[in-house]
């Protein structure tokens, strides 16, 4: 094999495996996208979950701290 010959093969080797190296990075930068979106939805989903048990809370509260609650406690307690 001559050195013309050489660099030629060499050359298409790294072509080869530059070519396969950059597909694998963009799989993977699709699935780290799959992923991000995934995770976006979720967050979106225990946001609402949270704030949804927020104001559960907050009516929870109300209804305790309401006079005619605590009367209601005294007389079960009589």
């Amino acid at each position: 094999m001559n050195g013309t010959t050489m660099v030629v093969v060499i050359v298409c080797v790294v072509s080869v495996i530059l070519y396969k190296m950059f597909n694998k990075h963009l799989e993977f930068k699709a699935k780290t996208i799959l992923h991000n979106n995934n995770a976006d939805n979720k967050n979106d989903e225990l946001q609402k979950e949270v704030q949804a048990l927020n104001e559960r809370v907050q009516v929870l509260e109300k209804i305790v701290t309401d006079e005619g609650y605590q009367v209601q406690k005294d007389i079960n307690k009589l």
